[in-house]
Formats: C-alpha cells, sequence, structure tokens
C-alpha cells in the first residue's frame, strides 16, 4: 500500500512549514492512512501521532480525531481489540463535541466491529444501527449498505434468519445499484451463508460461487480465502471430506500469508472437524486447540466457544465425558452470553447426548428437548438432524417407541433435505459452472487473439497487393520528390546558417549570465561562511569549556551557520553553562543564535540575575521587546528552547528547562527531569514564570543537556527517527567510557543511523561529568 501514494511529495509536503496547516495535516494523515495503516500499522500509529500531536498545537479538533481513527485501525489490524476501541472511543467523542455527523457514525459503525469480532452480539448490534440511522439521515448509500450488511450478519449469527436475509438483501440491492464490487461479494457470501445454516445447500453454493467469482476477478484475497471455506463447508455437510480439506487447506494457505488471524482460526477449526470425522481424533485435537489458542488471542468469543464445543466432541468420543462436558459447559456459557441461538442448541444436544451415553436419561431428555425447540424456533435444519437423532435414542431406551419414531421421522426428513439428489446435483451443477466459466475466460481470449492474428494476415495480404499496384505510381513520384526535395534542402539550409548563429549568440549571453549566477553564490556562501566565524566567535573557547571538571560539547549544524547554540559564562564565582535551539536553523536560526547568546551575556554579567529560571524569565522579556512580538496575528513567534544550568564549584546545580529536558545518569540509572512547556520568547497565553530545579551532586554524577536534532534524525533501514527512548539507551551503553569517547561513539552513532540521509535538524549535545 506505501507505494500507492508518493511518499516522498507528501513527506515534503509536511516538513515545508510555509504551507497552510489544513495542508500539511492532510498530507501526513495520507501518509499514516493511505501509506501504512494496511501494510505497517505501527508505523501508521507513529505518523498519526505526528498529525495528532500538531493538529492539537494548532487547535484543530477534526484532525485530531482522524488522527486518533487511524491509531484506532493500527491497532485493529494487529487484532489488540482493547486499544482499538479505546482510540475509537476518543476519536467518537471529538466528533461528537464538533457535531460532525459523518465522523460520529464512522466511529460507530468502527466501534461495532470490534464488538462483532469478540462476538459480543449486542452490543454490535446497537452500535451498528446508531451508525446506520445517522447515515440515512445523511444519504450515504454506500455506508448505508454496508451497516445493513453488518447488522444482517449479526442476526444471521443469532439464527434469526428471516431479519438477516431481510437486512442483507436490502444490502445487496444497493451495493448492486451502486456497481460495488466487493459489497455485492459480501453481501451474497452471507446470504450464503445463511442458506446453507438453513440446509438448502443448492442456494448455498450458487451464492458462495457467485461470490467467489467476483472475490477472484477483484484479486481480493481475503475474500477468496472466506469463499473457499465456505464452499468447503458445503461439501463437508455432504460427507464429500477430500474436496472440503482440499478447500479449507487452499484458504488457510491464504490467510497465512495475509497475516488473517481470525481467518487462520477458522480455517484450522474446520480441518480440525474433518479429522475428526475421519476418526483421527489426534490430529483433530490439535488443530481445535491451535483455533482455540488463536481465538483467546484476539478475543473473538463466538470462536472461543466454537471450538471449545469442537473440542468437547473429541473428549466425547474418547469416552472421557468429564473433560467432555467441562468443554461442553464453557461453549454454552459463552453462546448464552451472545444470545447466539444456534450455538445454544449445538451445546445443550452434546451435553445431553454425554447424559444419554451415561445413563442419566432424564437429563438426556431435558437437554435435548430444549435443543430441539430452540433449533425449531430457528429453522435450523443441522441442529434439528442432530437433537431428532440422539432424542429418538433417548426414547427407544425409555421404552416410548412412538415418540422414537417420531424423531427418527424428522431426523430422516431433515437428512434427506440436506442429502437430496436436488441439492447434490445442484452443487455439481453449480462446480462445473463454476469451472466451465473460468476455462470460457480463457477460451474466449485464446479466440479474441485468434481473431486479431487473423485479422492482421489479412491486412498485411491486402497491403502487399495495394503495394504491388501503386509500386509504378510510387517510382514517378519518387522521381518528382528528388527534384523537390533539393529545391527544399537549399532553402533550408540558409535557415539552419542564420538559425545557428543566432543560437550561438544566445549561448554566449547564457553563458555569462551563469556565470554572474555562480558569482553571485560565490559571495553568499562567503558571506555564510564569514558569518559562521562570527558565529563561531561567540561559541565558548576551550579555556571556558575548562572551567568544568570533564565534559564535552557534540556541535553539528544541519547548514553553514546553526540555530542551536551552546553559552558558557563564569561569573562571582558560579559558572553558567547551557544549550540552546533557536526557532529554525540556518542564516534565520543563526540570527536568533547571536540575539539569544547575548541577552544571556546581559542578564548574567550586566543585570547580575543568578538564578537560572530567573535569567530565563529576564532573556524571554529581550527577545519579546527585540522582535516587537504581540498577541496579533501574523507577527512572528521566535525564541529558543533551551536548558541553562548554574554550578557553584562545590555540590550545587541549580537549572531551568524550556521545552527540552535535563538527563542525569547516576549509578547506572537515569533520572530526567521534565521541562516546562513553554519556551524563551514569546508565549500564546500567561507569560509563566519558569521552574527553579535545585540538585545536590554526587561524585560521578553525569548531566547531559541536548537540542531536539539528535533524537529527531531521521535515518536506519526503515527511514524513521532515532527517538528519545534510544538515545537515553545510548546514554546509558557509554557510562564507563571517558567524556571525550563518548562523544566519539555518538559521533560514529550518529553518522551510521544518519548514512545517506539528509540531515533534518541542527544536532547539539553537551555531557559534564562532575
Amino acid at each position: 500500500m506505501a507505494s500507492a501514494v508518493n511518499l516522498d511529495s507528501l513527506w515534503g509536503v509536511w516538513n515545508d512549514k510555509s504551507q497552510p496547516d489544513t495542508i500539511r495535516l492532510k498530507a501526513i494523515k495520507k501518509i499514516a492512512w493511505d501509506g501504512y495503516v494496511f501494510s505497517q500499522p505501527d508505523s501508521a500509529f507513529y505518523f498519526a501521532q505526528l498529525q495528532y500531536d500538531y493538529a492539537e498545537s494548532v487547535n484543530n479538533k477534526k484532525q485530531m480525531a482522524n488522527a486518533l481513527n487511524t491509531q484506532g485501525a493500527s491497532f485493529f489490524f494487529r487484532g489488540d481489540y482493547a486499544k482499538a476501541i479505546n482510540y475509537y472511543t476518543k476519536s467518537l467523542k471529538i466528533h461528537e463535541e464538533l457535531g460532525d455527523k459523518k465522523g460520529i457514525a464512522g466511529s460507530l459503525h468502527n466501534i461495532g466491529l470490534i464488538y462483532k469480532n469478540q462476538g459480543d452480539n449486542a452490543k454490535a448490534i446497537d452500535y451498528f444501527t446508531r451508525s446506520l440511522k445517522i447515515y440515512e439521515e445523511l444519504g450515504n448509500k454506500q455506508r448505508i449498505a454496508i451497516s445493513l450488511n453488518n447488522i444482517g450478519t449479526i442476526y444471521s449469527d443469532q439464527g434469526d434468519y428471516a431479519k438477516a436475509i431481510e437486512y442483507l438483501a436490502r444490502s445487496l440491492e444497493i451495493h448492486e445499484e451502486l456497481g460495488d464490487k466487493y459489497g455485492i461479494a459480501s453481501s451474497l457470501n452471507n446470504i450464503g451463508i445463511i442458506y446453507n445454516q438453513q440446509g438448502d445447500l443448492a442456494k448455498a453454493i450458487e451464492y458462495y460461487t457467485r461470490c467467489l467469482k467476483i472475490k477472484e476477478e477483484l484479486g481480493a484475497k481475503k475474500g477468496i480465502s472466506a469463499s473457499l471455506i465456505n464452499i468447503g463447508n458445503v461439501y463437508k455437510d455432504q460427507g464429500d471430506y477430500a474436496k472440503a480439506i482440499d478447500y479449507y487447506t487452499k484458504s488457510l494457505t491464504i490467510k497465512e500469508e495475509i497475516g488473517d488471524k481470525k481467518g487462520i482460526a477458522a480455517s484450522l477449526n474446520n480441518i480440525g472437524l474433518i479429522y475428526k470425522n475421519q476418526g483421527d481424533n489426534a490430529k483433530a485435537i490439535k488443530y481445535f486447540t491451535r483455533s482455540l489458542k488463536i481465538h483467546e488471542e484476539i478475543g473473538n468469543k463466538q470462536g472461543i466457544a466454537m471450538s471449545l464445543n469442537n473440542i468437547g466432541l473429541i473428549y466425547s468420543g474418547q469416552g472421557d465425558y468429564a473433560k467432555a462436558i467441562d468443554y461442553y459447559t464453557r461453549s454454552l456459557k459463552i453462546y448464552e452470553e451472545l444470545g447466539n441461538k444456534s450455538g445454544i442448541a449445538s451445546s445443550l444436544n452434546n451435553i445431553g447426548m454425554i447424559y444419554k451415553q451415561q445413563g442419566d436419561l432424564a437429563k438426556a431428555l431435558e437437554k435435548i428437548t430444549k435443543a430441539l425447540s430452540i433449533a425449531k424456533e430457528i429453522g435450523d435444519v443441522i441442529n434439528i438432524k442432530a437433537a431428532s437423532e440422539n432424542l429418538c435414542e433417548t426414547y427407544k431406551k425409555l421404552g416410548k417407541h412412538s415418540q422414537a419414531l417420531e424423531m427418527h421421522e424428522l431426523y430422516i426428513e431433515m437428512r434427506d433435505s440436506m442429502l437430496s439428489i436436488e441439492n447434490k446435483e445442484a452443487i455439481i451443477q453449480q462446480e462445473f459452472k463454476y469451472k466451465y466459466e473460468k476455462e470460457q475466460v480463457l477460451a474466449d481470449a485464446k479466440h479474441q487473439e485468434q481473431m486479431v492474428l487473423s485479422a492482421e494476415r489479412e491486412k498485411r495480404q491486402q497491403l502487399i497487393a495495394y503495394s504491388a499496384g501503386g509500386g509504378l505510381v510510387m517510382v514517378l513520384l519518387f522521381a518528382f520528390f528528388i527534384l523537390n526535395r533539393l529545391q527544399v534542402t537549399r532553402r533550408q539550409k540558409k535557415v539552419i546558417e542564420e538559425q545557428k548563429q543566432k543560437v550561438e549568440e544566445q549561448k554566449q549571453v547564457v553563458e555569462e549570465q551563469k556565470q554572474k549566477v555562480e558569482e553571485q553564490k560565490k559571495d553568499i556562501t562567503d558571506s555564510i561562511r564569514y558569518a559562521e566565524n562570527i558565529q563561531k566567535a561567540l561559541l565558548p573557547a576551550e579555556e571556558d569549556l575548562s572551567l568544568l571538571p570533564e565534559g564535552f560539547v557534540l556541535f553539528q549544524p544541519k547548514d553553514i551557520v546553526s540555530g542551536d547554540f551552546y553559552w558558557m559564562k563564569h561569573h562571582n564565582n558560579k559558572v553558567y553553562f547551557a544549550a540552546c535551539d533557536c526557532t529554525g536553523h540556518g542564516v534565520p536560526g543563526a540570527f536568533m543564535s547571536m540575539i539569544g547568546s547575548s541577552l544571556l551575556d546581559e542578564a548574567v554579567v550586566e543585570k547580575g540575575i543568578t538564578q537560572p529560571n530567573e535569567i530565563f524569565f529576564e532573556v524571554r522579556k529581550g527577545f519579546i521587546n527585540a522582535l516587537k512580538q504581540t498577541e496579533e496575528a501574523g507577527t512572528q513567534k521566535d525564541g529558543m528552547d533551551a536548558v541553562l544550568c548554574s554550578w557553584n564549584k562545590n555540590g550545587t546545580l541549580e537549572y531551568s528547562l524550556a521545552y527540552n529536558p535535563l538527563m542525569l545518569i547516576r549509578k547506572g540509572e537515569i533520572l530526567e527531569t521534565k521541562a516546562d512547556k513553554q519556551p524563551v520568547g514569546f508565549h500564546t497565553g500567561a507569560q509563566k514564570p519558569f521552574t527553579h530545579h535545585e540538585l545536590k551532586l554526587q561524585k560521578g554524577d553525569t548531566v547531559y543537556l541536548f537540542s531536539d536534532g539528535y533524537p529527531d534524525q531521521f535515518g536506519g533501514k526503515k527511514d524513521k527517527k532515532f527517538m528519545m527512548k534510544n538515545f537515553k539507551k545510548l546514554l546509558l551503553s557509554i557510562q564507563d567510557k571517558t567524556m571525550n569517547e563518548q562523544k566519539a561513539i555518538l559521533e560514529t552513532t550518529m553518522a551510521e543511523w544518519k548514512g545517506d540521509t539528509e540531515q533534518v535538524d541542527d544536532i547539539l549535545v553537551m555531557g559534564v561529568r562532575f
């Protein structure tokens, strides 16, 4: 999916701070959703977080909601439903605050999908119905059809087939009206499931095959695998296990290829059923257990109940009735929670069968009769057949022969309806029809190719005939043409000579302009190089740095001059040192750094301010006055993020933090002091004082001051940010090294990480060991 969008172009728009906020936010949204959510959900979460943070900073709540939705989807596709529902709910809350009906409906639909996948049908149908109502108000046919389809599948799970067919038929009608092939296939598949459950295998195979054909046209692997499972189910119910297991295995291969956990679990379960029916209990329980483990992992209650029920079948077949009834009872409890009547009937019937085999005929009669009643209520042919067979045997043992005969007749009726010649013929007919249509497509393509070749041959023959007839005419025309071209060539030669002279003149002008541009470029570069010398002169000299016990400064400007700078001053027996990150980089950033450095000198030396937080407050006033910053829209809000420390040469370190934190490493543990969320410069809202921090130093303590350039640099195999957590790990890993060795490791690590990637910001790291 990432290749379907131009990520480089979108990334360029996102990083272009001259672009309007809405344009930048749309670009990062497209990167997260179209670029990564379906292929690399973890990366999608990261980019959506960038979108959210920026949207929050400019108070764009709609984009905040969109970002949360993308993050919810990233967890949904990873099967982490708890986190997915958390982010979807946050997104819903913002949409409700904004009164954004489309957004509200989308969030309700997404939450409904999670509850559906978890098998919580009551909650799922509530969310889908609320979503459907809003889409109907908006007249959004596409989303109406999807909501109807989802509600229909839930009624199907609950055994309310009449309602299920009603909703699915409405969904299919709208999808066909819109020409939406994906939607048509989904509705066909779900209708097929209902007919299969009712024992109408002819209609079931018809709908499944129509669905499979569309999915193959679309190349939709997930849909193809689902259709293969459903067709396999029909063959399983017909007793054709070889074909069933063939379809299930094909489906499993596709599910594993696309990483569809829910689908993998379903395929494993179906293969297990085949092995059970063939009497291979060892293989069956192996597949059922793998299926159960995945269902539990993704929180799919419906799947958990089904797997428990199937494992119970194995233990029942082996005569381990205690284990069997335990699994059946756990399955029944979940089906009752979900309101899944077909599942309830199946579990009750299985429990009754255990009591029958143990000789407790009263309990057996109670459970199986209840199972039959529920199965009849919903028209579930498969469970009616199973329950009537068990009741027939139970009544025989009780000596109630008339009731036994009645149940036997019902069993025969259900069995015959499922195994009717009509059903079998319809299934075979559909299979041959499907194969024929596929072969016909190939035959049509081959025929078309032959027709094209035949037309080409006929065309060539006509061309030869025309060529022979016109050859003589061409000889005469050619003689005339040669004479004419000689005259034309003489005229063209004269024009070309004149144009050549003009080109030579223009070339000379271009060369002169190129020379001027190169001279101007050299002048500008020389000026910036000179500015670099000025900036370096303002930075602390080696003798200033020697005032600190042991330390290093890693300073790598993005361009020739830098918006980052480090500062140091020895005044009144105190050593002041700071790492500062001004707005921008390059020439604009360098101007800001010179102002910042001068204001720090003025606050400490001229005005005698000693506490770092008070120094920051004074420098902030200096920035506001120097840059004439106001609350008015359109005025620049430049300033700097910084860490400023004051050391009394004994055991106390005072410091203040503006946006950037301070890291202390003591005895192998990293301690981080969080920064004030305001810059040293103009800040929208009240100009709050900066926090004063004080630290009693211990021998061997190491502190680190830095800008955001190091952790924010892109690189590595996946071109991602280095990240603060990796920066912290790196600092901890080099504590046994001298400070000079630490600097060298930091430089080497960054060079390897960055590789050929462009440096995105100035890099500054100061380290001091006391």
